[in-house]
């Protein structure tokens, strides 16, 4: 994304971190982000997150997509929409 929208993230020992978005899409009715902590690496570590708030919630609140079989799902509908990223998922 052209604006580098930024989204915080608060991991299991409440510390934040940064992540910039890099892509976003919605796929049965779930919206995913494609995030890195380093917008300007040429290779760099991304991660997949996934909306789980309330549908009625004004906060949208993320988790990390663990699901292996929903992981590669998702990472290839991003690979498909940045068509000169190669995402392999780990």
């Amino acid at each position: 994304m052209e604006d580098n929208r930024k989204v915080s993230f608060f991991t299991e020992d409440n510390e934040e971190v940064i992540f910039y978005v890099l892509e976003q899409t919605k796929l049965n009715g779930t919206e995913y982000l494609l995030v890195t902590e380093d917008i300007n690496a040429e290779e760099a570590d991304a991660y997949i997150l996934k909306d789980v708030s309330e549908e009625e919630s004004l906060d949208a609140v993320y988790d990390m997509v663990e699901d292996d079989n929903e992981l590669e799902a998702i990472a290839a509908v991003f690979e498909e929409l940045l068509e000169d990223t190669d995402i392999v998922t780990e």
